[in-house]
């Protein structure tokens, strides 16, 4: 029998968002028979006050740091231990067979490091295709689906852990990048299915927190992997920061009666 680590971020702060993470859960546990493969699931939970999550093999974790995409990833990642790990958003459809599929791949390319699954809304609007084999690549949202990644631990010996200053844009970006930098082989398993609901959490943000999470992400993005100076890097952040406060105060009149 298997055991693979999936570790899950989710922000219960309403009913609904509850839900969703429920059903990433509860999919997932259905995924696979018990007896073949155990699933290892880490829920770390940024609603401070919302309940556990049940199911055999299921924890909640409640970090008391303030949250970063990267950073909860690093704290499941040091809470975990088994040679293959999942780093998963919450909103997310397993498909029966998906981690059988997954283990199949990397048991015929032995040099495989990294990996994704195919979401069955997505990948065909961007020409890939169910069962059309191994899409070896470091596209986002192609061969790299930053909702779903699938890797061998050992592989963090060479990266290191996720730069957590990004806080939640880019990080699949940054994944990419790094695995490219270290020619790490990474592949989208079309025949491993996990389907992603979209963002279900980040639009529940109002617009102003939207653009602060996006923006100060791709400036950072852009020094760090396209060169951009710090000089350059202080003053477009700057400018940024101009422009958030007059969308701040252009929203705030617009509400008033």
């Amino acid at each position: 029998m298997q055991t693979i680590d999936l570790i899950i971020l989710s922000y219960a702060k309403t009913p609904a968002l509850r839900a969703v993470t429920e059903y990433c859960v509860s999919s997932a546990l259905a995924s696979e028979p018990a007896a073949k493969i155990r699933f290892n699931i880490l829920v770390i939970e940024s609603q401070k006050d919302a309940a556990a999550y049940q199911g055999e093999g299921v924890t909640t974790l409640f970090p008391q740091e303030p949250f970063g995409y990267h950073a909860y990833m690093n704290i499941g990642l040091r809470q975990t231990s088994t040679p293959f790990v999942c780093l998963c958003n919450n909103d997310l459809y397993f498909h029966p067979g998906w981690a059988s599929a997954m283990l199949d791949a990397f048991a015929a390319q032995p040099q495989l490091q990294s990996a994704s699954p195919l979401c069955s809304k997505h990948h065909p609007k961007v020409s890939i295709h169910q069962n059309s084999g191994l899409h070896f690549g470091y596209g986002v949202r192609r061969e790299v689906a930053g909702w779903c990644l699938f890797f061998r631990r050992e592989m963090l010996k060479i990266t290191g852990p996720l730069d957590e200053n990004l806080k939640f844009w880019f990080a699949d970006n940054d994944y990419a990048k790094t695995l490219e930098k270290h020619q790490i082989p990474h592949a989208l398993v079309t025949d491993a299915v996990v389907d992603h609901l979209e963002s279900e959490t980040l639009s529940t943000l109002n617009p102003i927190r939207q653009r602060l999470m996006t923006k100060r992400a791709k400036f950072y993005f852009d020094k760090k992997w396209n060169g951009l100076r710090g000089l350059t890097y202080a003053r477009k952040l700057a400018q940024f920061y101009v422009k958030l406060g007059l969308f701040a105060i252009k929203t705030a009149l617009t509400k008033q009666p």
